[in-house]
């Protein structure tokens, strides 16, 4: 996997790409769509942001490449890459609680906010994707 060239894109597997961590400048795509949905992605070395519909789905800080994206109504999995370990916030189901998986491997349960955002930090490595699935309870 390495940065999304093309800033967000559609793939075989009817999951989305976005993301470009190595970019010196902010550079948004908006309107893209998916599947009946409208994105609208943000990204450069600093953020990766993405909003479905106008609503917050992904943010990372620094910025972020992620691959294979599904995003459904008990959750969302995908695989992210990184220069460096980056905090993740997710737009999911206000005040649910969820399982989160890293690598395979459970980091626990969390719990939304009222705002339905999850916070979790993830070790990244370049070129290395690191898998996160996050799963209602």
């Amino acid at each position: 996997m390495a940065a999304v060239k093309e800033l967000i894109r559609s793939e075989a597997n009817g999951t989305i790409s976005f993301g470009n961590y190595t970019l010196g400048a902010k550079s948004k795509l908006d309107n893209f769509e998916h599947a009946g949905d409208l994105f609208k992605v943000k990204t450069f070395q600093e953020i990766t942001k993405l909003e479905r519909n106008g609503m917050f789905v992904y943010e990372s800080v620094p910025g972020t490449a992620v691959a294979e994206m599904d995003l459904n109504e008990n959750g969302v999995a995908f695989q992210v890459e990184g220069p460096e370990d980056a905090e993740i916030t997710l737009g999911l189901a206000e005040a649910t609680e969820y399982d989160v998986f890293v690598d395979g491997s459970s980091i626990g349960q969390m719990k939304t906010n009222l705002g339905g955002k999850l916070t979790l930090s993830v070790e990244l490595n370049p070129d290395t994707p690191v898998s996160v699935k996050v799963v209602r309870i």
